[in-house]
């Protein structure tokens, strides 16, 4: 969460951008394993609409209890809570893998679905928590939010549990975007709907725009100057039509989901919408192979530019072949101060699971508390340009060594 007082705009963006280098690479061939490779899939506008759409398959309701990590983003919260469910939170080791013991012995006769997540794109051994999860009846829910790409035991990421639940906008050069996966069960019943010309015009706007924010597709943003100019107004006008016909004491129906733009909340109106047609496009078009490779190609030049310095390590020890990271993740020695530090240079940089959920402290779990207070992670995701790259390790050093 940014101080009010650190509002510098980050000079690198933190999730992919739109650019020409994308486009030339889209192609149908050459796929790596991937969520979609699970199973049957959903496209949605985010994560947790995919979570709460999973939760609804499984029969989740008033009464029922659901496991959750104790190390979470509060977005997966809310779509527990929508269905009348409990969440439960269990505990995690200080490496982010599930501690076993207590997810046993938080088991009762209404929990129905184990939660499991992913973090930063490094895979949880999920074969022991299948096998529990059979054992007992459980319904097993894989959060790949961190993890759209990646395999485990000859397996694409997504394919261990009933449901999985992924988020496209965090390794795609989207506004919106999520997948409902499923190898287990059909997707018959998901049946999604358009979202609306309005929908549609906001998520292809904000993608371009967010490319140009940044200096790409320069050529396209010049020749759309005087349309975009014009564009606020237009949305105006739009939202007016909306509130009027939403009626005087209603509120207007948004036009993207809330999730595009950094929020916690769950709108259950975007439950049967489906992902826009960019977005979509986008998801299944852009080549899988690079972006896995230049993913991995930042993080371990990252690895190798920061490790050995004071006051920060590397989350992880190593960058397993079979993963494609989400983030570079790493431990703070004082992490307020460095993390204000790093906002006033301008760096790219989020501190996942910040807060966590009210209630959820050390004495739930001492290592979801210590990874929520002390995990900075900065990107090193495909859209970076080299000179970016080389800025953002210049810094962090700089900053480090301070």
């Amino acid at each position: 969460m940014l101080r009010k007082n650190l509002t510098v705009r980050p000079r690198i963006p933190l999730a992919p951008v739109l650019s020409g280098a994308a486009l030339r690479g889209m192609r149908t061939d050459g796929r790596l394993p991937s969520v979609l490779d699970a199973g049957q899939a959903r496209l949605v506008t985010s994560g947790r609409i995919a979570i709460a759409l999973a939760l609804r398959e499984m029969g989740v309701g008033p009464g029922d209890a659901v496991l959750v990590p104790a190390y979470h983003s509060q977005s997966m919260i809310p779509p527990v809570l929508h269905l009348g469910a409990s969440p439960v939170f269990y505990r995690l080791r200080a490496d982010t893998s599930v501690d076993l013991d207590d997810v046993v012995a938080r088991l009762a006769p209404n929990v129905k679905v184990l939660m499991v997540t992913h973090y930063f794109g490094f895979l949880q051994d999920l074969s022991a928590l299948r096998s529990l999860c059979d054992a007992r009846g459980l319904l097993l829910l894989e959060d790949c939010a961190h993890a759209f790409f990646g395999e485990h035991a000859g397996r694409p990421v997504g394919a261990w549990g009933d449901y999985a639940a992924a988020s496209s906008m965090k390794f795609h050069p989207v506004y919106e975007g999520g997948a409902l996966v499923s190898r287990r069960h059909g997707l018959e019943r998901v049946a999604l709907r358009p979202a609306g010309a309005g929908f549609e015009a906001k998520s292809a706007l904000a993608t371009l725009e967010k490319g140009f924010e940044y200096g790409r597709l320069r050529l396209l943003r010049a020749l759309m100057a005087p349309p975009l100019k014009l564009k606020d107004a237009a949305w105006s006008r739009l939202k007016a039509r909306r509130r009027t016909a939403a009626g005087a004491t209603a509120a207007a129906p948004s036009l993207a989901p809330s999730s595009s733009d950094s929020s916690y909340d769950f709108d259950p109106a975007w439950l049967d919408k489906r992902s826009s047609w960019l977005s979509r496009l986008l998801v299944r078009r852009l080549p899988a192979a690079p972006i896995v490779a230049e993913r991995r190609r930042r993080y371990l030049k990252l690895e190798q530019a920061l490790r050995g310095l004071p006051r920060a390590r590397p989350l992880f020890a190593a960058l397993p072949d079979t993963v494609c990271p989400w983030m570079f993740p790493m431990l703070a020695d004082a992490p307020e101060t460095l993390f204000d530090e790093l906002l006033a240079a301008g760096m790219p940089v989020t501190r996942f699971a910040r807060p966590l959920w009210p209630g959820v402290d050390e004495t739930v779990c001492p290592a979801s508390s210590m990874l929520s207070r002390q995990v900075l992670a900065f990107p090193c995701h495909q859209a970076l340009r080299e000179d970016e790259l080389d800025w953002m390790i210049a810094t962090l050093r700089t900053i480090l060594q301070s």
